[in-house]
């Protein structure tokens, strides 16, 4: 039969088939010898109790492990831990580039004020969510995004991801753990990647800590393919002077003239600045 892998834990996985019946085996060792290695999200092929075959992915994480991501949720606190922009903007220019739809959602809204972070994303064309838990509907709207597909939520451990999960849908019950005052960061509360199936269709993987998300993706994002993992440089009206410019110093840049004139955020061109040497230096 063909399934849905939902949760892997040693070397055993739990899977889905398309009439809900769920199970749990092992997989070919056949995986093992190739070096690959079945996770969460990866459509399957199960033949005589084991994992057969695994279908092509549309895309993968390493760490977490997951496959064939739809979406991927940022979660982010406004303080306590503040986020650190320039590592989000490099996950979400390699979520681009893995064709993974990247979406913002700000926590803690009731301890300050998420705007001067929020409207740094407001143009970029990635949904920005700000979840207040005295307004149902701002959850709704998360869990409305969610419908009919394969999403996960990652950001540093500390910023909710658990809870916010919890009232999207009660029935889930993920542990959740406190703040370390000490490290100004949560304690890790999430030790294993599960797709949870909710009542709309949709199928979301709470993930451990930001710090973990880890793509080969990044490295090799080429010199000439970064300004389109920033989509707000794309809809920049007009033409740089030269065909290969790549927005640091040359002259007649339409995306620099975009920065000065605030239609593309500061602090955004400051992260796409760092990527591209970085990508020019490998």
């Amino acid at each position: 039969m063909d399934a849905l892998i939902i949760k892997a834990v040693g070397g055993l996985y739990t899977v889905e088939s398309p009439d809900g019946a769920i199970q749990q085996c092992p997989a070919r060792g056949i995986f093992r010898m190739q070096g690959i290695s079945p996770c969460a999200g990866d459509r399957v092929r199960v033949e005589d109790g084991c994992i057969a075959e695994i279908y092509p992915r549309k895309n993968a994480i390493i760490r977490p492990p997951l496959a064939n991501l739809d979406r991927l949720f940022f979660v982010l606190s406004v303080t306590d831990p503040a986020p650190n922009l320039q590592i989000l903007d490099k996950f979400l220019a390699v979520c681009v580039y893995k064709e993974i739809a990247p979406a913002l959602v700000f926590t803690k809204v009731d301890l300050a004020d998420p705007a001067p972070y929020a409207d740094r994303y407001r143009n970029t064309g990635f949904p920005v969510y700000i979840v207040d838990y005295d307004d149902r509907a701002s959850v709704s709207a998360v869990y409305d995004a969610l419908a009919g597909k394969i999403s996960a939520f990652t950001g540093n451990s500390g910023v909710g991801k658990s809870t916010l999960l919890n009232a999207i849908d009660g029935g889930l019950q993920i542990r959740t753990g406190e703040t370390s005052r000490k490290l100004g960061r949560g304690r890790h509360t999430t030790r294993e990647t599960v797709l949870y199936t909710l009542q709309n269709g949709g199928r979301v993987a709470d993930t451990p800590g930001f710090s973990t998300f880890v793509t080969e993706a990044y490295a090799q994002i080429a010199p000439q393919e970064l300004p389109d993992c920033f989509p707000e440089m794309a809809a920049v009206p007009g033409q740089c002077r030269y065909a290969d410019c790549r927005h640091l110093k040359e002259p007649g840049c339409v995306i620099r003239e975009a920065v000065r004139s605030g239609a593309i955020a500061k602090s955004r061109y400051e992260s796409y600045t760092v990527m591209m040497q970085e990508a020019a230096a490998k």
